[in-house]
């Protein structure tokens, strides 16, 4: 099935916007014959060849049935929006495996606290001076005291926002420094990146750049950190360990990040992985509930992205935001209960989905001479 997620203003980054702020969730349900129901949030691509994979088998074995769909795409690949499919029926695989316990997913992995630390988030680029101090002050009232902004475009317009919520989380933190980083979702070309961060550590302290070239790209991203004071966090976009080690391998990479929607193993072994180079990692994404969960028990969490204070239509979450940190509750699985009723009204009202939006990479990304004009 599928959903939306009305943000209620445009939302987006250096990459384009989704003006009208409503966007489609994809939802994955599994069913087993006992009657227990998993529920994960990702793509259907290829979904019937992958669910062969399952299909017939005990879902509590969880991990090698992961390494099973990746199997049945061997040949194809297993990358982009079919890791996404991987990832879903995984995420509600360990919803089924949790539920059959009896107990939270964040327990049944072994998780101690059920605080998540978390920063704010709100793919801000489309927001005025007005609209931005009133966003992260919803924020800052749930005690968030970091956030990451959407840049790239203009230094200068990069340097006035991030002040302005810097302000904004230092008034609600009564003085104390708070976490500033900036994304600029791959925008960027090597020197470009230097020259656009170093700038806003003339005045600004930053405690990471996101994704400030392309992805795969190791070299480049090394130079960046070597280039910059802030970390460089990089990973959302990435599928498979065989993605991650070569930047892990070459010092590319200070946070290492994993999407929501890649699934809870994928996390897992990325994280197992990054531990074994002391670094930190960083789930991204606009409901991670399957990460949260799993985000308690390793090692080497630093916090998690939080994006929006609401949900998508029709998705009831067991958790809360207090204290600048999630706060899972004690429903056996992830914590998801869906409201199909809510999903069955709107699956069939408009979606628009800008031609420019953040899913489609501009031409003159990493070539601009100049910051574009503003309208």
């Amino acid at each position: 099935m599928t959903t939306v997620h009305d943000w209620g203003r445009p939302v987006g980054d250096a990459n384009g916007l989704y003006a009208d702020g409503v966007v489609q969730v994809p939802i994955v349900v599994v069913e087993t014959d006992v009657g227990i129901t998993g529920v994960g949030m990702g793509p259907h691509v290829e979904i019937d060849s992958i669910f062969s994979a399952l299909e017939g088998e005990d879902p509590r074995g969880v991990t090698a049935l992961y390494d099973r769909m990746l199997r049945r795409t061997f040949k194809a690949g297993h990358a982009g929006t079919v890791f996404g499919t991987i990832g879903a029926l995984d995420t509600a695989l360990w919803d089924i495996k949790a539920k059959a316990a009896g107990e939270p997913l964040w327990r049944l992995l072994g998780g101690r606290d059920r605080r998540v630390p978390a920063y704010a988030s709100g793919l801000d680029i489309g927001l005025d001076d007005a609209g931005l101090v009133s966003l992260y002050k919803e924020y800052a009232e749930r005690g968030l005291r970091a956030a990451k902004l959407k840049g790239g475009l203009d230094v200068d317009r990069d340097r006035d926002r991030l002040t302005l919520v810097r302000d904004v989380l230092t008034e609600a933190g009564n003085g104390a420094r708070p976490g500033l980083m900036l994304d600029a979702n791959e925008a960027w070309s090597r020197k470009q990146a230097v020259r656009h961060v170093a700038e806003l550590e003339r005045t600004l302290d930053l405690t990471w750049v996101e994704e400030p070239v392309r992805r795969w790209d190791a070299d480049g991203l090394a130079a960046v950190g070597r280039g910059v004071r802030a970390a460089v966090a990089t990973g959302e976009n990435l599928t498979g360990l065989e993605q991650f080690r070569p930047l892990i391998t070459a010092g590319a990479v200070d946070v290492v990040q994993t999407a929501a929607v890649w699934g809870v193993t994928h996390f897992l072994r990325v994280s197992a992985l990054a531990h074994a180079y002391d670094l930190p990692v960083s789930p991204i994404g606009t409901t991670p509930f399957g990460l949260l969960h799993a985000a308690t028990s390793v090692p080497n969490h630093l916090v998690t992205e939080l994006q929006d204070l609401r949900p998508p239509t029709g998705l009831v979450l067991d958790v809360s935001v207090e204290d600048g940190a999630f706060v899972l509750g004690d429903t056996p699985g992830v914590g998801v209960t869906l409201d199909e009723d809510a999903i069955g009204a709107i699956t069939d009202g408009p979606v628009t989905r800008a031609y420019d939006s953040p899913a489609v990479r501009p031409g003159l990304a990493g070539l601009r001479l100049l910051a574009p004009r503003v309208h």
